[in-house]
């Protein structure tokens, strides 16, 4: 990759590890559904803003809204709930490296659903090791509290197989620019939860948040959605896939933003956890596995 590419990568790693610090702190005093509404809603106002800006303009046939709904639903009103449940109870680095299973869930929703898509020796061992990373990461001991951190932990997992199934309906979506695909389905994920906030919540009665909680929506809004939004199609046209190295950067940048702001620490288990999913990940990735092969075979 480029340099460029590289830079607006580690900038992404950021922001949204900046997300799962930002919920930490928004979370415990925001109802999970007001959160993914004044996310959506304010990151979806921003997108169209600038598709309105740049001369573009999103369709709105009964189809497309339908798509929009489907991936709306699972790649924004769902885990982003679950997630915000999940990180007002567990820190935001631990809800980082459990979120970052989700390719491992994308390979085996892929395998059964898709006939192009299916399990290669490697992706087959980088399920079995992030697995067995998130169970180090659970722990045996972790049964025992069952209602309490288990439930945001799973949560946590539950998103990222809320996230692995809307990589399927994304398929709807190729050959249709993606700033609008963005901008749809963030529009009809504020109208989706809407009706859900307003009568579960009754957010005109919860008190004004403070300003760090303020400040914690807006990031998640502006910098951890519409930004991050920019930044990443902006990548995927300048270096395609390796997009999706951003998936081993986050946790990383959670866990230190998680320390260095709030003061946040992690336990042995969760080190080897994690070092057990990312080495899933890079071989659901391939691409070390290959040059190491290519490396061998010139030998």
């Amino acid at each position: 990759m480029s340099r460029t590419a590289w830079i607006l990568l580690l900038t992404l790693s950021l922001l949204w590890g900046g997300s799962y610090l930002s919920a930490r702190v928004a979370a415990p005093v925001l109802p999970p559904f007001t959160l993914v509404f004044l996310r959506c809603a304010l990151a979806a106002v921003a997108l169209l803003v600038i598709l309105k800006a740049s001369g573009a303009r999103l369709g709105w046939t009964r189809r497309q809204v339908i798509d929009y709904a489907g991936m709306g639903l699972l790649n924004n009103v769902i885990p982003f709930a679950l997630i915000f449940y999940g990180t007002s109870q567990i820190g935001a680095g631990l809800a980082s490296i459990l979120n970052a299973t989700t390719p491992i869930f994308t390979a085996l929703v892929a395998h059964a659903f898709t006939s192009d898509e299916k399990l290669t020796a490697n992706k087959t061992v980088g399920v079995i090791l992030g697995f067995v990373g998130v169970a180090e990461m659970l722990g045996l001991g972790a049964l025992a509290d069952l209602g309490g951190h288990l439930e945001a932990e799973l949560a946590c997992l539950a998103a990222a197989v809320s996230y692995a199934v809307s990589t399927l309906w994304g398929r709807r979506f190729r050959g249709q620019p993606p700033m609008a695909t963005a901008a749809g389905q963030l529009s009809l994920s504020s109208l989706i939860v809407l009706p859900l906030m307003l009568a579960a919540e009754a957010p005109w009665t919860l008190p004004m948040p403070p300003g760090d909680v303020a400040a914690a929506v807006l990031f998640l809004a502006f910098g951890a959605t519409a930004l991050a939004y920019i930044l990443f199609f902006r990548i995927l046209t300048l270096a395609g896939s390796n997009v999706m190295l951003v998936t081993f950067l986050v946790p990383v940048s959670a866990i230190l933003l998680g320390v260095l702001v709030l003061g946040e620490t992690l336990q042995l288990r969760h080190w080897v956890g994690m070092g057990l999913i990312m080495a899933g990940l890079v071989a659901i990735d391939g691409r070390l596995w290959r040059q190491v092969s290519r490396r061998f075979a010139g030998a």
